[in-house]
C-alpha cells in the first residue's frame, strides 16, 4: 500500500486554487502552516486599502503580490480612517451629538477597541499611530490633533493628554507621525522639523468603560451587521440601522451620567435616528490617567530654533518649503524624511545663484546622518527596499523576488485622481500607477483609495522572497509568523 502523501506534498498549482477561494485570514494561516505553503501562496501584503463610497464602507485589501482584492469587514457609514498598522485601522466615526470617538478595529479578526473621547474636533486629527497587536487592556496610540498639537492616550485611561504647543518656527505645522518601538513617536512637520514623543511605558490596565460595558456586547461598535436580503415582516432594512442608533445613543449617555447619575435620559426620536437631547462638553468625561510623556526636538544641541539652511544642503534647503507632503519611515534602522512636491512644477531661484525645477509629484528621499553637518542627506537607492507612506504607519521591505514588488521605490498615494497608489522609481525620477488588481465592486463603482495595508505578519528582512523559499538556512524569512519564525530558526540550528 503506498505511503501517505504529506499536506507539506500537495502539489502548487492545486494549492494556489484553493487560495484563491480562501478569505484574507485563512489565507493568512495558511501561509503559516509550513515553508512548502509559504513558498507556493505569494504573500498578501503590500495591498491597498480600498472602500467602496455608499452606505456600507465595505474595505477591501487589494494585494499587489497576489493579484486579488480581499473583502474585508464591512464598517458603519460616516467612518474616516485616520491610521493602518499590522493589520489595523484606526477610524474615526462621528456620533448624533456632534462628537468624534476613535476606534481601533481590526477588520480581519472582527475585534475593535473602543478609545476615549479626545477634546478635538475630528478634522484637526489629520494621523493616528498605535502599538502593533493593541489590545483592550495594553495599548498606547498618538495622533496630531493641531497644526502644533500632538494628543496620545494609553490603556486605561479616560480621555486622551493633549501635549503643549510643539515648538515651531513661524508658519511651520506638523504633517506626519511614524510609532517605533520602546514607545517613541517621531513627529514631522511642514518644513523638515522632527521632534520625538517618548509615551509612557506600557502597562496592562483594566479599560475606563469596561464597567459600563459589561460582560455581553460593547456599548457602541462600528462593526455593520449584514443587511437583510429582501424586506420581510419580521427583518425591516433599517433594523440594524436603529440597533446601531441606540447603541451610540446609550455610549454618550453612559458618559454623561457616568459624571452626575440625576441627569435624566432624555431624546427626541426621528424617521430614523435617534438624537440625544443635551450635549455636555468633553472636558467633563473624567479624571485623565495617562501617564506623562515628554516632546524633544531631534536636533537639542545648543537648544536653538529649527533652521533649513544648517541641517539640509544647498539647494535642499530651499526645496524643503515647496515639497508640502512628507513622511518619516525606517528602513534598516535608519530614519528616513520622503518630500513630495504635491502642488505644480515649479523653478527656484537659488540663494547662492541658479535654478532648481521641481517637478509636480517629485519625490527626494533624505537619509539622517547624525554625526554630519547638514545632517540630512538626498539618497538615490535603497539598497533594494522600498518605502511605503501615507496615512499608514510607513513601512520599508526589502523587495527583490517579492511579486508585483520593484526596489529603491517609493509608493505613495494620490496621482492625477488623487486616491491611487503610485510608486515612485528612484532611478528614472518618475511616478507611474502602480498595478493593482480590481476591487469585487461592480463596474464603474465609485471607490476610494485610503492608505497600505500591512498585516502582522511582516517582518523586516534582508533576504528575498524566493530564496527564502529554496533555502532552509541564512537570513530571515519573509511573511512568516513569529511562531513559524521560532520553528524554521531551531531546525536550522539542529541542522
Amino acid at each position: 500500500m503506498a505511503p501517505f502523501r504529506r499536506w507539506a506534498d500537495l502539489p502548487a498549482d492545486l494549492l494556489c486554487r484553493i487560495g484563491d477561494r480562501l478569505d484574507l485570514k485563512w489565507y493568512a494561516s495558511a501561509r503559516g502552516a509550513c515553508t512548502a505553503w509559504r513558498c507556493a501562496l505569494a504573500p498578501p501584503s503590500p495591498a491597498l486599502l480600498v472602500v467602496a463610497n455608499d452606505a456600507r464602507w465595505c474595505p477591501y485589501a487589494a494585494s499587489l503580490p497576489t493579484r486579488r482584492s480581499f473583502e474585508l469587514t464591512a464598517i458603519v457609514s460616516g467612518s474616516r480612517c485616520v491610521g493602518s498598522s499590522n493589520g489595523w485601522l484606526a477610524l474615526s466615526v462621528v456620533l448624533f451629538s456632534g462628537g468624534t470617538i476613535f476606534v481601533l478595529l481590526n477588520p480581519i479578526a472582527a475585534v475593535e477597541i473602543l478609545l476615549p473621547p479626545l477634546i478635538y474636533e475630528s478634522r484637526w486629527v489629520s494621523k493616528v499611530v498605535f502599538t502593533p497587536n493593541p489590545a483592550k487592556d495594553d495599548f498606547a496610540a498618538a495622533a496630531i490633533c493641531d497644526i502644533d498639537r500632538i494628543a496620545y492616550v494609553t490603556a486605561g485611561a479616560r480621555r486622551w493628554a493633549v501635549i503643549d504647543p510643539v515648538r515651531l518656527t513661524n508658519g511651520d505645522q506638523l504633517t506626519d507621525v511614524v510609532y517605533t518601538d520602546k514607545g517613541r513617536v517621531y513627529c514631522l512637520t511642514k518644513c523638515g522639523d522632527v521632534h520625538v514623543l517618548r509615551l509612557p511605558e506600557r502597562r496592562c490596565r483594566k479599560p475606563a468603560n469596561a464597567d459600563e460595558a459589561g460582560p455581553s456586547e460593547p456599548p457602541f461598535s462600528v462593526l455593520q451587521p449584514p443587511q437583510p436580503a429582501e424586506r420581510t415582516n419580521n427583518c425591516r432594512p433599517l433594523r440594524w440601522q436603529h440597533l446601531r442608533n441606540f447603541r451610540m445613543m446609550r455610549h454618550e449617555q453612559a458618559q454623561t451620567r457616568d459624571q452626575d447619575p440625576t441627569i435624566p435620559l432624555r431624546v427626541t426620536f426621528c424617521a430614523e435616528t435617534f438624537i440625544p437631547y443635551k450635549k455636555f462638553p468633553p472636558e467633563s468625561q473624567g479624571p485623565h490617567l495617562n501617564a506623562p510623556a515628554t516632546v524633544e526636538p531631534l536636533l537639542c544641541e545648543a537648544n536653538l530654533p529649527f533652521d533649513p539652511a544648517t541641517v539640509f544642503p544647498p539647494p535642499y534647503d530651499t526645496v524643503s518649503s515647496f515639497t508640502s507632503a512628507k513622511n518619516l519611515v525606517f528602513c534598516e534602522g535608519n530614519l528616513y524624511q520622503v518630500w513630495r512636491n504635491a502642488s505644480c512644477t515649479v523653478t527656484l531661484q537659488l540663494p547662492t545663484g541658479g535654478q532648481r525645477r521641481v517637478a509636480e509629484n517629485e519625490i527626494l528621499v533624505l537619509r539622517y546622518y547624525p554625526r554630519r553637518q547638514p545632517c540630512w542627506d538626498v539618497v538615490k537607492n535603497l539598497g533594494g527596499h522600498s518605502l511605503f507612506v501615507g496615512r499608514n504607519n510607513a513601512v520599508s521591505m526589502y523587495a527583490e523576488g517579492v511579486p508585483g514588488l520593484r526596489g529603491n521605490c517609493v509608493y505613495w498615494i494620490g496621482g492625477r485622481g488623487r486616491d491611487q497608489g503610485m510608486v515612485f522609481d528612484m532611478e528614472s525620477g518618475s511616478s507611474t500607477p502602480c498595478r493593482a488588481p480590481p476591487v469585487s465592486l461592480l463596474p464603474g463603482h465609485p471607490h476610494s483609495t485610503i492608505c497600505w495595508y500591512f498585516l502582522s505578519d511582516l517582518m523586516s528582512i534582508n533576504n528575498s522572497y524566493n530564496s527564502s523559499c529554496s533555502s532552509s538556512s541564512g537570513g530571515r524569512k519573509v511573511y512568516q509568523t513569529r511562531a513559524r519564525a521560532r520553528a524554521d530558526l531551531g531546525q536550522d540550528m539542529e541542522e
